[in-house]
């Protein structure tokens, strides 16, 4: 079965470095909640809203050994009046046995408002 694994965080600036690390470590949290092994990741989006471009968020995911070979791509999120700023949000696709209930989205900082419902199913 192929599955959506959703995660979201935030940076306070569009600096590349905070990009780069709180993409990073958006992904690795998703990587580690859902027990993802890197050969089941079909492909990874990432979109992020409209004032962040100093980097490509994809940049992080290369630093993370083993994912060379993963097709990663970045796109910018849609500009709805008063949505979420500074927010990278990333869709990993995966082949998995598990069932969509029991999929753990994960959100970090100021993105655990886009899902309180989620956050409060997962208990956070």
């Amino acid at each position: 079965m192929i599955r959506g694994v959703r995660g979201a965080t935030t940076v306070q600036a569009n600096e590349e470095n905070q990009i780069v690390t709180n993409t990073k470590s958006l992904v690795e949290d998703m990587v580690l909640k859902n027990n993802i092994e890197v050969d089941s990741i079909s492909h990874v989006l990432i979109s992020v809203s409209g004032e962040l471009n100093a980097t490509f968020p994809a940049k992080s995911l290369r630093q993370i050994p083993g994912w060379v070979y993963v097709p990663v791509m970045c796109m910018q999120e849609i500009d709805v009046p008063n949505s979420l700023g500074y927010c990278i949000r990333v869709m990993m696709v995966v082949n998995t046995t598990v069932r969509q209930e029991e999929i753990k989205h994960v959100f970090h900082h100021e993105a655990k408002q886009l899902r309180p419902d989620l956050m409060q199913r997962l208990g956070e």
